[in-house]
């Protein structure tokens, strides 16, 4: 494990974007069906979690710390370090999209739509999305196709109406 520390270290990653997450030591018994079977050895387990902020670097890192002797990589997960920034921008189409679809009812019932009196954010899907296409990484001796994330806002608006004129 001092190895894969080491050339996590030497791939560039920061020291705060590496830690210990699990760590376990089972013992290892001799096979004996007749009686209870003796201790002869322990197997220590050592599991690390990375933080990887440029994505152009996965396999790269992969490639390094299975040469410096990790043998159980998995767990790889994607997500937007920057998604209240990016949600903030789908928060304002959602909103647009809500008053031109209110624009929309309102014209057909005959009247205009007034002042907003009450907006709010739920939990629930929506088709209102902000797409993030994450480009692949350059080809290497381990591929790892990124893919897309979705943020996704949805939100509730009440309007006023007025009578038409």
């Amino acid at each position: 494990m001092g190895k894969v520390l080491l050339a996590l270290k030497s791939a560039g990653i920061a020291e705060s974007d590496y830690q210990t997450s699990r760590l376990s030591l089972q013992p290892q018994y001799a096979p004996n069906r007749s009686a209870p079977s003796p201790v002869v050895g322990y197997r220590a387990s050592n599991r690390v979690t990375v933080r990887l902020r440029d994505l152009n670097k996965l396999a790269g890192v992969i490639d390094t710390l299975v040469g410096a002797g990790a043998n159980d990589i998995g767990g790889i997960g994607f997500s937007v370090s920057n998604a209240s920034k990016l949600l903030d921008g789908a928060r304002e189409q959602a909103l647009s999209d809500a008053r031109r679809k209110a624009e929309i009812y309102a014209k057909a019932a005959g009247v205009r739509l007034g002042e907003a009196l009450g907006i709010s954010e739920e939990g629930a899907a929506s088709p209102m999305a902000y797409r993030r296409n994450v480009q692949g990484i350059a080809a290497s001796a381990t591929p790892v196709a990124q893919g897309e994330e979705t943020l996704q806002v949805t939100v509730s608006v009440s309007w006023a109406i007025k009578q038409a004129q």
